[in-house]
Parts: C-alpha cells; sequence; structure tokens
C-alpha cells in the first residue's frame, strides 16, 4: 500500500508540475517583481533606486490616475452587468430552438469572440466612420446629424462599450446554453403540470438552477472589462480630452513612452490589488445572494 501510494504521488506531481513551473515562470515572478519594482524609480529597463511609498503616494496627486479610475468604474458599469443581462436573453432565445437551427444560430453570436481585436476594432472604425460609417445613419435617427463617435467625449465610453459586448458576448452565450441544458426537462414538465407560467417557469426554475453560471458570468465580466485596454488604445487613444483614459492606459504611457517603469509597476500593482479585492467581494456577496 506504501509503494502504491508513493506512485500515486509521483505521479500526481508529475502532472502538476509543469503547470506549477509555468504559473511560477510567466505568472508569480513577473508580479512579485512588479511590485517590488514599484518601491523603485526604475526605468522600463535597467535597475532603478529605492524609494519606498513614493510611488503610490504620487498617485494621490495624479489627477490623470483618479481619472482613469473613474472611466474604468464607467466603463465596467457600461458593459458587466448589461452584457450578462443580454447573453442571458440571447441564450434563452438560442435554447427553444433545436437541430442545426440552433447550431446555426449560435455559431453566428459565437463567430465575433474568435476574431482578434485588431480586427474588430477596425470592423467597427468603419461602420462608425463619420463619412462612410453604414451605422450613421442610425446615429443621424437619434442625434438629426452624423456623429464622430470616437472623436466625441460623450460617445467615445459607450460605443466602445457597445463594441466590446459585440465582440466577447458569444462566450458568455455558450456558458449560459450549457447551464441551461443542465437543467432537466422534469422540472419544467413538472411546472406545467401544476399550471406554471412561463414566467413562472423562469423564476422558480431557471433562475435558481442557473444562478452559479450567472454568478461565473459576472465575475469573469467584472475581471476582463477592469482590464480594458486594446479597444480603448486602438479606437480612442484615451481621447478625446482623456475621456477614455483607463488604467491599463496610463501604465502604457507611464512604461513605454515615459520611462517610468517604477511609477508604471505602482498604478499595475493597484489595478491588480483592485481586480483581486472587488472579484474576491463579488463573488462572495454572489454567493451569499445564492444561498439566500
Amino acid at each position: 500500500m506504501i509503494e502504491n501510494r508513493r506512485k500515486k504521488s509521483l505521479i500526481a506531481l508529475t502532472m502538476v508540475t509543469p503547470f506549477v513551473v509555468t504559473f511560477s515562470v510567466f505568472f508569480l515572478y513577473p508580479m512579485l517583481d512588479m511590485i517590488r519594482i514599484s518601491f523603485t524609480d526604475a526605468p522600463l529597463v535597467g535597475a532603478g533606486h529605492w524609494v519606498g511609498f513614493d510611488n503610490y503616494l504620487k498617485l494621490f496627486g495624479d489627477r490623470l490616475f483618479t481619472l482613469s479610475l473613474k472611466n474604468n468604474a464607467y466603463f465596467v458599469a457600461l458593459t458587466v452587468i448589461p452584457t450578462t443581462v443580454i447573453a442571458l436573453l440571447i441564450a434563452l432565445a438560442i435554447n427553444r430552438l433545436s437541430g442545426f437551427r440552433q447550431t446555426f444560430v449560435m455559431s453566428l453570436f459565437f463567430m465575433p469572440y474568435v476574431l482578434p481585436v485588431s480586427v474588430v476594432t477596425e470592423l467597427w472604425a468603419w461602420m462608425l466612420d463619420l463619412q462612410f460609417g453604414v451605422l450613421q445613419p442610425v446615429i443621424a435617427l437619434f442625434t438629426g446629424k452624423p456623429v464622430a463617435v470616437f472623436k466625441n467625449p460623450y460617445w467615445v465610453m459607450p460605443m466602445v462599450a457597445v463594441v466590446t459586448i459585440w465582440w466577447t458576448n458569444g462566450f458568455n452565450v455558450l456558458l449560459f446554453i450549457a447551464g441551461l441544458r443542465n437543467i432537466p426537462s422534469e422540472l419544467y414538465e413538472a411546472a406545467s403540470l401544476d399550471g406554471a407560467t412561463t414566467w413562472q417557469k423562469f423564476s422558480r426554475v431557471t433562475w435558481p438552477l442557473l444562478w452559479p453560471v450567472t454568478a461565473l458570468v459576472l465575475t469573469l465580466q467584472l475581471i476582463l472589462q477592469l482590464k480594458i485596454f486594446d479597444q480603448i488604445y486602438l479606437l480612442s487613444g484615451g481621447g478625446p480630452f482623456n475621456s477614455s483614459y483607463v488604467l491599463l492606459l496610463k501604465v502604457y504611457r507611464e512604461a513605454f513612452q515615459s520611462n517610468n517603469g517604477g511609477y508604471a509597476s505602482a498604478v499595475a500593482t493597484v489595478l491588480f490589488l483592485l481586480i483581486v479585492v472587488i472579484s474576491v467581494l463579488q463573488f462572495q456577496l454572489l454567493r451569499i445572494r445564492r444561498a439566500s
């Protein structure tokens, strides 16, 4: 028995080792080194001098840092709950289909998710172009005239949110469909025999059993949207007038344009801690909501 246990432990260790090594080399070590550099005045490349908490104290007086925090919060509000609700509605509609139609429609919604961000942003930049954009007539119906949405401080963040939801929502739809398929059909049959309406079936059967998937989608979306960078960088560059300036864009500019590696690491560390704290709190609150 002892020899068999040792053999199983060796097999388990062999299987776990590649992940542990990869995690340590590509995540744990860079993270710890980033935290160390945040206490120095190091440039992007090379060593620096120890400055203690100076970089973090500097953040309190940095107007762009405060603005980027607000913009990140605004973007989270524009995307996390809306994309979850939209994905749930689409999944409920697709789940009513069957056979080839279900597969085809599901593929249509998932297709944008496999596109690289450069293609997505170029596609939407063309569709929303002020002179030739095919979506400008739709905007003109509400505003009375075409709008350069990515150069307008009031339109830029909502439109980047629309692009993000369109691009990433296919994955959320798949998660919800997987959750819906795990709900036993016998529960719906029993509810029908009891005379339950469609809304009662959803509120008493579907929603409670789908809550774990909903909590997962909300948590994943919160983490992803707090890390927004690619769409902002490619569509607006943080403008106009810094109205779409976000935390990762500040990290990029401080590190690669201003050569302030220590200060950029401090901003990145704050963002990392923010994501960890908010995502853990949200997940725990969602678990409490499920238990109640």
